[in-house]
């Protein structure tokens, strides 16, 4: 089963997020918890937490459709103690929001060095990062997503990745979400058939599948290989469509939340429907 959404506005309230996603014929989405680009935010409120929980369930989504994001500000391998600390208790805070909406997954960028410390000491502050919100929370599960390398930022290859789950305690509770605008331009090449199957060997080798929590699915405005992250509609971007008919064919993909997050909202329903027509095609 293969479960396809986007990441849908929670204006007015995180109770209207399923509803948004509903209304696009979804069958997963993701979201923000709180305004994911400011530090702190009031806390979620009994009467919204059970409104959103009676929205997923009389839309039908499960934990395991439901993909929210954390905030754009946290970066769990900051060179400073002060930003490190503040970066660490926001991740708890919401992943303590995820916990009280007993929501599965968090997910998040990795962290940046911002040139001031190596790789390797970055790499073990952010799976020190996880350790610690993994001990101060229970059943979340901390989503690593894969980065395009852009600036300072960690994450963009699969040895990092592999890197920062080795040091997290608790295997459990940790997996990845898997770009695939962010991996294109990071230099994993998935325009043909062959491409992708190499890809994902690699990835299976490197990381393993089994630590696959969930996929955005983009194309590219930047180039293959540019590090650089932008975001476009499908089959309109450097990477083409080659790779979307790929996952929506392989089971390996099956029971993870699927996620755009193209640039043009408004055609959302048509690029869910296509998707679910390469289902069909096989």
């Amino acid at each position: 089963m293969k479960y396809i959404g986007a990441h849908v506005s929670a204006s007015g309230g995180i109770e209207n997020a399923p509803l948004n996603a509903q209304q696009i014929g979804a069958t997963a989405f993701a979201f923000f918890t709180k305004n994911q680009r400011q530090w702190t935010a009031k806390p979620l409120t009994e009467e919204s937490i059970a409104a959103f929980k009676a929205n997923c369930a009389r839309h039908n989504f499960s934990p395991e459709q439901i993909l929210p994001h954390d905030s754009y500000l946290i970066n769990l391998g900051h060179p400073e103690q002060d930003g490190l600390e503040k970066s660490r208790d926001a991740f708890i805070d919401e992943m303590q929001r995820c916990e009280q909406l007993e929501l599965k997954y968090l997910n998040f960028h990795p962290g940046s060095h911002l040139r001031k410390i190596s790789e390797d000491a970055c790499i073990k502050r952010i799976s020190e990062s996880i350790n610690i919100a993994l001990e101060a929370t229970r059943g979340v599960t901390a989503v690593i997503e894969n980065t395009a390398g852009q600036g300072s930022n960690l994450g963009f290859s699969f040895e990092q990745l592999a890197a920062i789950i080795d040091g997290v305690e608790d295997k459990s509770r940790v997996g990845i979400c898997y770009d695939t605008c962010h991996a294109f331009a990071a230099g994993y090449d998935m325009r043909s058939t062959d491409g992708c199957e190499k890809v994902f060997a690699d990835f299976e080798r490197i990381v393993g599948f089994n630590y696959l929590c969930g996929m955005h699915l983009n194309d590219s405005r930047s180039e293959y290989s540019s590090k650089v992250d932008r975001h476009h509609s499908l089959g309109q971007g450097h990477l083409g469509m080659n790779v979307f008919q790929f996952i929506m064919q392989d089971p390996r993909f099956d029971g993870i939340p699927l996620i755009l997050e193209t640039i043009d909202p408004s055609i959302w329903a048509d690029e869910i429907d296509l998707l679910r027509s390469f289902q069909q095609a096989v």
